[in-house]
């Protein structure tokens, strides 16, 4: 077995328990004869295909062999894949791919392109039914790229992954030294395309730790033990206000969090925690990154964006469709204001918007600051069917800040009478408390008592 070879299946013997894969079609080679192809021995087509278990749990996994021609897409290659998609369909079962791929196969021409577009109808069809990860190790352009765009996550290892539909040589004015296009960091910054990157040992583990986040299919239920205290105490949690990131893993169990998609659109957090061993998704609206020294190294304006609205509006599709419940935390005054944004805001808005509305899961929202306008409204209001809203006494909830809101009820007064009805304004009409008498929060809760509020709402929307 060649390095490459070894590569690919080391790659799964990485990734599953140890002695649990079983590989299926080990047989198959490349049938075309065209192009003195026949010349050229193909073992696994190019690809290894079969199924195993992480942490007990099954999976089914396709890794190419750069080795074989390159690890190029043919008909039998394709036909592999496919079998695979049928197999977890029908048995309800993620499906991993292992993406090193220099493209489509030319001496099989048209049988190849034939062949790529049955592996995007498999992969269409096993939407919404079983998990679909797609981890990028080497190549992975052109008409390739949309595998694992259409797969819900997508993993870049951060050297020799590349993942392009053209090539940065074929951008007018640009090349790969001046701004290369097909680097993990530039779709997972730039694109939002890739959820992890990481180097080769992390993205496998990154595929460990989703596959015990996620259900099995959507039918199942990903719950599992947890030895964490469903009643710990969260000390200091307020201080984590505008880093929602941080907020989350303080009151996960045992502080893990799993984000997706952390380099792009960082105003908006979405992930994965577990509260009491059930997985819940997060959609949250972040102000600040806190480094390690307690200070904010990046600051985000409380708005709703363009590319947060479409980053939480995938993300919550995706919770839906396989029955995950969904917590948020809001803190969100109004929509991002400029001539980029206003091109597409609306669109964007009303995607989250609809998302939210079309949603059956259980649902939860946290407010944890300010809550104003249509902005708070899109963020899983209660208008949108949210099921259960707590809001932490400092909350402001109305429909826009107060002192803006006075200054336009009382045009034309003194300031002094202006600050003196905003300061009723916000007390009346902007507050949590007052929010929580009209039936729009349900509880005022203390910060440090966050996550045993939110562990007793889910079990017994769960239930």
């Amino acid at each position: 077995m060649s390095s490459m070879a070894s590569s690919a299946s080391n790659r799964i013997d990485s990734l599953l328990d140890e002695k649990s894969f079983v590989e299926i079609g080990s047989a198959i080679k490349a049938r075309a004869t065209d192009f003195n192809l026949k010349q050229v021995d193909t073992p696994s087509d190019g690809v290894i295909t079969g199924y195993g278990t992480i942490d007990g749990n099954r999976v089914y996994v396709y890794s190419q062999d750069s080795s074989v021609l390159g690890g190029s897409i043919g008909e039998m290659h394709a036909k592999k894949i496919v079998n695979l998609y049928d197999l977890a369909i029908k048995t309800g079962t993620p499906v991993i791919g292992l993406i090193d791929c220099s493209g489509l196969r030319l001496q099989e021409s048209t049988d190849a392109l034939n062949a790529l577009g049955e592996i995007y109808y498999k992969q269409s069809m096993a939407k919404g039914l079983v998990p679909q990860i797609a981890a990028v190790f080497g190549n992975c352009g052109g008409g390739l790229a949309l595998i694992p765009s259409i797969a819900d996550f997508t993993l870049v290892e951060e050297k020799n992954g590349k993942l392009f539909v053209n090539s940065p040589d074929a951008l007018d004015g640009n090349y790969s030294a001046k701004c290369d296009t097909a680097s993990a960091d530039f779709q997972a910054k730039e694109c939002g395309t890739v959820d992890f990157t990481g180097d080769e040992a992390s993205v496998l583990d990154t595929i460990r730790t989703l596959i015990s986040m996620l259900p099995q299919n959507n039918e199942d239920v990903a719950l599992s033990e947890s030895d964490d205290d469903l009643n710990r105490k969260c000390a200091g949690l307020a201080g984590f206000k505008g880093d929602t990131a941080a907020l989350l893993a303080t009151i996960a169990d045992n502080n893990d969090f799993l984000e997706v998609k952390a380099a792009y659109a960082k105003d908006m957090v979405t992930g994965f925690i577990k509260l009491d061993g059930l997985t819940v998704g997060c959609v949250a609206n972040r102000t600040e990154i806190l480094g390690d020294d307690g200070k904010a190294s990046e600051k985000f304006e409380a708005r709703l964006s363009v590319n947060g609205c479409l980053k939480a509006a995938d993300f919550v599709d995706f919770c839906d469709s396989f029955g995950i419940p969904i917590l948020t935390v809001t803190n969100a005054e109004g929509f991002k204001a400029c001539m980029c944004s206003e091109k597409r805001i609306a669109s964007a808005a009303s995607t989250l918007t609809q998302a939210f509305a079309n949603c059956d899961v259980p649902r939860v929202n946290l407010v944890v600051g300010k809550a104003f306008g249509s902005a708070y409204v899109t963020m899983n209001s209660k208008a949108l069917g949210c099921d259960l809203t707590y809001a932490w006494p400092t909350a402001e909830i109305g429909t826009m800040d107060a002192k803006l809101a006075a200054g336009i009820m009382y045009a034309g007064e003194s300031q002094d009478t202006i600050n003196a009805k905003a300061a009723e304004y916000a007390k009346l009409a902007g507050s949590a408390a007052s929010a929580a008498e009209r039936g729009y929060v349900d509880t005022v809760i203390d910060p440090d008592d966050t996550r045993k509020h939110l562990v007793y709402a889910f079990e017994m929307l769960f239930a």
